[in-house]
């Protein structure tokens, strides 16, 4: 298996996971050494650099993922701010409150609380 294979695999798995994956893995699946596969995410990392994509991998102690740049944050923030708001009625709202306060509660007894407070 050639090297820019390997890494478009790694780039593969890193992605589809969207979570740290373990180096021993990685390693198993693509049956090479923990260094080779260090020295191989270090290459790609450079890689990424000199061409100023918007992603890099970082290691989290024996794992590594694949992330957004750091430098990215304020053109991401503004793309998903805006996704993570939910837009929820004064009703649902309440619903949830009463839900949260007691979540073995009915269907019954929430509307009569509901009601109770109109």
């Amino acid at each position: 298996m050639e090297q820019e294979q390997i890494k478009g695999i790694i780039e593969a798995i890193l992605f589809a996971a969207g979570k740290e994956v373990n180096v021993r893995e990685i390693s198993l699946t693509l049956e090479k050494s923990k260094d080779e596969i260090e020295e191989i995410i270090k290459e790609m990392n450079l890689e990424y650099k000199d061409k100023n994509r918007g992603i890099e991998i970082i290691q989290i102690e024996d794992n590594f993922q694949l992330a957004t740049r750091k430098e990215y944050y304020d053109y991401i923030y503004r793309i998903i701010d805006k996704r993570n708001k939910p837009k929820l009625s004064n009703a649902a709202l309440e619903t949830l409150s009463i839900i949260a306060y007691n979540p073995r509660i009915s269907r019954a007894e929430i509307e009569a609380i509901r009601r109770s407070k109109c």
